[in-house]
């Protein structure tokens, strides 16, 4: 037992402790969990402070140490290959569930509006949020879009210097065993820091939260099953040579972090360790695939958006064509690739989704109310899909160097 309460390699097990101590103390002491909150946002606020130091070394490491500039164009592309076929294919199963169930025309809500406050972004906003004119202000606002933009073109330009640009190489490798280094000492916090997050999820969000809109968070949760299974991890099984036990097995440590904190910055650490020692995925390839996926690889956002539009437009018995259909998931595209440029997270996106399809924006309020719950789901479909991109990519890439062996053999 103190091995467990100690040992390093033991950390997970740690978490999936907290994780049910947490639970517990929020079904048997609400009142104490709710005031316990602070710990978890401590926990958070530290593993925030290194997430862009984390993003700059782990995609400029990644970057570097890939080999040449062909190797990281192809890299590249196939990344953005796998996250836009894997967004599109959520989105058309989730539509296709959401019609299923069609949760809208099955349950009564009074609609309580949104207060918040819609944004209404743009194509040139996406690009604006991407180029920053102050690269240290964007560090500092923790703009990760701005900042992998900034890493990938340091980084390449390192990588077309070759030798000259050694010494450079050299310490980004130094800085990133450090930074990593910091993150583990912080990792070790993450059993408290899950035990006072999910205490107080429990404390907050209880039993009373499913009965308001429970089809609703049943068809997220449904959904966001069979995208795992069609999307992910029979990919992985089939191509990645991964099986389907052995990849549970892996990603339940990522989604023990991702329940509890809802945020796929927050637990791109632990994805990136897990996708790195549990599912052998080449170093090059975790560090440039997992933090890029973490920005724009929204598989979570798929389910979200899909399900939003059917509930609404069928609460108000708004039919949806072909081409708004079509209109959606380009939005929907789009805005999860813009979302760290957003502030106020979900609900705030979800609004301005609504706004751009034409549709009312006053089922945001109730959504509100239980959007954690909804989050908790969305938030580990999008690790998931960031640690499966990386397995697809990395055997890929194995598939071509046997051949490449074979050709000059």
């Amino acid at each position: 037992m103190k091995q467990i309460l100690t040992a390093k390699k033991h950390l997970f097990t740690r978490i999936a402790i907290g994780f049910v101590l947490g639970i517990l103390l929020g079904i048997l002491l609400p009142e104490f969990s709710i005031q316990i909150k602070f710990i978890g946002d401590i926990y958070l606020n530290l593993i925030q402070l290194m997430i862009i130091p984390v993003i700059f070394v782990a995609v400029s490491t990644g970057i570097i140490n890939i080999g040449n500039s062909s190797d990281l164009g192809r890299i590249g592309f196939k990344s953005v290959s796998v996250f836009v076929l894997m967004f599109i294919t959520t989105a058309a199963i989730s539509l296709i569930i959401s019609y299923l169930i069609r949760p809208g025309q099955r349950i009564d809500v009074e609609a309580s509006g949104y207060d918040g406050e819609v944004a209404e972004p743009t194509l040139s906003d996406f690009f604006m949020n991407i180029v920053p004119d102050n690269i240290f202000m964007a560090f500092s606002e923790g703009d990760i879009l701005a900042t992998i933009l900034f890493t990938v073109v340091l980084s390449v330009a390192i990588v077309v210097v070759g030798k000259e640009a050694e010494p450079v190489k050299n310490f980004i490798n130094s800085l990133s065993l450090v930074i990593f280094k910091v993150l583990d000492f912080i990792m070790e916090l993450t059993p408290i820091g899950i035990i006072s997050l999910m205490a107080f999820a429990v404390a907050e969000y209880g039993a009373g939260i499913f009965s308001a809109l429970g089809l609703y968070i049943f068809t997220a949760y449904f959904a966001c099953i069979v995208v795992f299974i069609l999307v992910m991890l029979i990919p992985v099984w089939l191509y990645g040579k991964v099986r389907p036990v052995d990849f549970i097995k892996g990603i339940y440590k990522v989604w023990l972090v991702s329940l509890s904190t809802t945020s796929s910055a927050v637990t791109m650490p632990t994805t990136m360790k897990v996708t790195r020692y549990d599912f052998k995925v080449s170093k090059p390839v975790t560090n440039f695939v997992v933090p890029l996926g973490t920005t724009i690889n929204m598989a979570g956002g798929a389910v979200s958006f899909s399900l939003l539009a059917v509930f609404v437009s069928d609460f108000y018995n708004i039919p949806l064509g072909v081409g708004q259909i079509i209109y959606l998931v380009l939005i929907a595209t789009v805005l999860n690739m813009a979302a760290p440029g957003i502030p106020g997270g979900g609900i705030v996106l979800g609004a301005s989704f609504l706004t751009l399809l034409g549709l009312p924006i006053e089922l945001m309020g109730p959504i509100a109310a239980i959007y954690r719950l909804l989050d908790m789901a969305y938030t580990t479909m999008n690790v998931t899909g960031d640690s499966a991109a990386a397995v697809l990519i990395d055997q890929s890439e194995k598939k071509r160097t046997e051949k490449l062996k074979t050709r000059n053999a």
